[in-house]
Formats: C-alpha cells, sequence, structure tokens
C-alpha cells in the first residue's frame, strides 16, 4: 500500500516549494520525492478534505517583504495555484483548517497576530478577523521584542488556541459562525518556556503543550464548560545532562490516547512519553532523529510507521513504531528531501 505525505519546506538552499514523498507500507520504505508546487518557504500548511492545500506563502520579489497564505488545488502534480493571499509584512508560521465550519486559521510568528479566513465556494480564502496578542515579553533574548503566535488551532469543543512563544502565555478563543473571535481566557506558563504548539487527546479533558524555549512539555487541564485551562505537570524533552541548544519543536499524541511524541532541534531527537492514568507523562525513549533539526514528524494511517524530517540534513528518517510500548525503531533514514519542516498524511488522494 502506498501512503503519500506533503512537505512543507524552507526554500533558502536546495528546496523549490512544496513536495510530496511517498510510503510504501509492504517494503516499509520511503521513495519518490515530488516536487508539488514552487512557492516561497512554505513552512507550513494544511490540506482539506477537498484536496485544497493552504500554505504559509512569502513572496520576496516584490519591493517589500510580502507574506500570507497561498492556496492550491491538490489535485494534480503540479498542483493549481488558486489564489495568493499576501500582504505586507512577513508569511505566517502555523496554518490550520476547521472544516465543520470552513475556515482556515493562521499564526504569525512576527507580525503577532492570528487570522481567520472563511473557505469560499471555490476553496480560496476571505479574511474575517485577526487578534493581536498584547502582553509583556518573556525574559529570554528570543522574546525580547515582543508577541511571537506560532500556533493557531481548534481545541476538542472547535474553540481556538493560539500560543505566544514570545509573552509565554496560551489565548483561548471562540469562534463565531461568521468567523470572528472573542476571548474566552488566557494562561501564562513560567517564564522562558516559549509556548511553541499544543495537542489535545479529545474525552480526557487534557492537552499537551511544548515549550520550544524550556524544552518542557506542560500537561494541561482544560475545563471546557468553564473555558479555563491550568497546569498540572511540566517534564523536560531532554536529558537533564544536556548542555548544548536545543528547540522543543514539533508535538503530536497518538490515536490510542496513550503515547505523546515530540521533536528535539539541537539535541536532534524524538522524545517519546507515556501518558500515565491522570494525563502526567513519564519519558520512555529518546531516539536519534538520524539528521540535523527534526522539525516536524507524522504517523503512518494506521501509525505502525513514523516519519519526521531533518531541515538542516535535508533528509527523512522513517521509523517502525511498536502499538504495544509506543516506542520507534529506525528502519530507514538519508531520504532525501530538501529543508523539510511540515510533515501532513494525504488522505485518500490518487
Amino acid at each position: 500500500m502506498i501512503e503519500k505525505f506533503l512537505i512543507g519546506t524552507y526554500t533558502i538552499n536546495a528546496s523549490q516549494g512544496i513536495y510530496q514523498i511517498e510510503l510504501d507500507t509492504d517494503k516499509k520504505q520511503l521513495q519518490n520525492t515530488q516536487l508539488v508546487a514552487e512557492i516561497g518557504s512554505p513552512t507550513y500548511l494544511a490540506e482539506s478534505k477537498a484536496h485544497k492545500i493552504y500554505s504559509v506563502d512569502r513572496n520576496m520579489e516584490e519591493p517589500e517583504l510580502r507574506g500570507g497564505v497561498a492556496t492550491f488545488d491538490g489535485k494534480t502534480i503540479p498542483a493549481k495555484e488558486m489564489q495568493e493571499y499576501i500582504e505586507k509584512g512577513t508569511s505566517a508560521a502555523f496554518v490550520s483548517i476547521d472544516e465543520r465550519r470552513q475556515f482556515v486559521f493562521t499564526a504569525n510568528y512576527h507580525m503577532g497576530h492570528a487570522s481567520v479566513y472563511k473557505i469560499q465556494s471555490d476553496g480560496t480564502l476571505k479574511l474575517t478577523d485577526r487578534a493581536h496578542d498584547n502582553g509583556i515579553p518573556g525574559p529570554l533574548p528570543e522574546q525580547a521584542d515582543g508577541p511571537h503566535p506560532h500556533y493557531a488551532n481548534l481545541t476538542p469543543d472547535d474553540r481556538l488556541v493560539v500560543c505566544d512563544l514570545g509573552l509565554d502565555r496560551v489565548y483561548l478563543y471562540d469562534v463565531s459562525d461568521q468567523g470572528k473571535l472573542s476571548l474566552v481566557s488566557e494562561i501564562n506558563t513560567h517564564p522562558g518556556f516559549g509556548p511553541r504548539n499544543i495537542t489535545f487527546v479529545p474525552g480526557t479533558g487534557k492537552g499537551y503543550l511544548v515549550g520550544e524555549l524550556s524544552s518542557k512539555v506542560a500537561v494541561i487541564d482544560y475545563n471546557e464548560e468553564a473555558g479555563l485551562f491550568t497546569i498540572q505537570q511540566i517534564i523536560s524533552t531532554i536529558p537533564d545532562d544536556w548542555e548544548s541548544h536545543n528547540g522543543a519543536a514539533g508535538i503530536k499524541v497518538s490515536k490510542d490516547k496513550r503515547f505523546v511524541y515530540v521533536s528535539n532541534r539541537g539535541n536532534d531527537s524524538i522524545a517519546v512519553f507515556k501518558i500515565k492514568p491522570n494525563g502526567d507523562l513519564r519519558r520512555i525513549q529518546l531516539i536519534s532523529s538520524e539528521g540535523e533539526f527534526p522539525r516536524d514528524f507524522n504517523f503512518s494511517e494506521d501509525e505502525s510507521m513514523f516519519i519526521v524530517t531533518n531541515q538542516n540534513s535535508d533528509n527523512a528518517s522513517l521509523y517502525s513504531r511498536d502499538a504495544e510500548t509506543g516506542k520507534l525503531t529506525l528502519i530507514q533514514k538519508d531520504f532525501q528531501v530538501p529543508e523539510g519542516t511540515c510533515v501532513v498524511r494525504r488522505e485518500n488522494i490518487d
């Protein structure tokens, strides 16, 4: 069986844009790297059920730096560009899709805001609202110039959560049917935590928030009725004796709700955590990403395999995943993927 994955990239060196790679689940190997769309630094992207690809878009050919979201029809390769929604300033850092209400959300790290776009009948986007983060910056150099939202996506009850690395803060919004945001609550992490990304486990009231700057994961208790987050536990993603720079990046939970996975850029590893009955975490494995700067990763459909891309070494690695223990075992390394930063599994695509 062949599964397909979209790879977002930087386009600083060899990359030309968005790529597709294949996973042969029978042979247990990655294969067939194809260029899907030429675009400037599509570092993050998402694909709708209608196979529209919404990608971070950076245009440096204009007289001034411009950035935004590009829309592609992903049913063919090369993908056909449908829209380039760009504005003055830098591009976003994160893109997500609300299938039920047909919205796209972005978080713009450098501009300090999260945006809501309505998906039109033809798949193109129309801006409906924008929330600017405000607050006191954290104590670290990376936080000195103010808000840096790095993530905007849905909670299990369809609220929007925004993680701000610069302010050490996580915001929770209600989203109206018209795509308007209203603040519900916010929570401060400890100074220098650097919230980057959060994932939830539906039906448990638990979320797992990764701190890029602290290389830690916070276990979040989410009270949906009250719309409140509280921090339950904080645990490191790297060894206690690690003294070199590290930035925690991607975080995902297995579908069986038993394990959490985090990528470490610097330690160049994947940290595997077991979820305890109360939602707390216990780290059970640190395994090399077999490359430099692993920013993102994803599972095969049945989660028996695991793919990670290494941005600085232009390669992807493939692992088998033990469903009982959650641990990873290397199968393949040095599969060429230029400047990989995002791994999106494609569904129902021929």
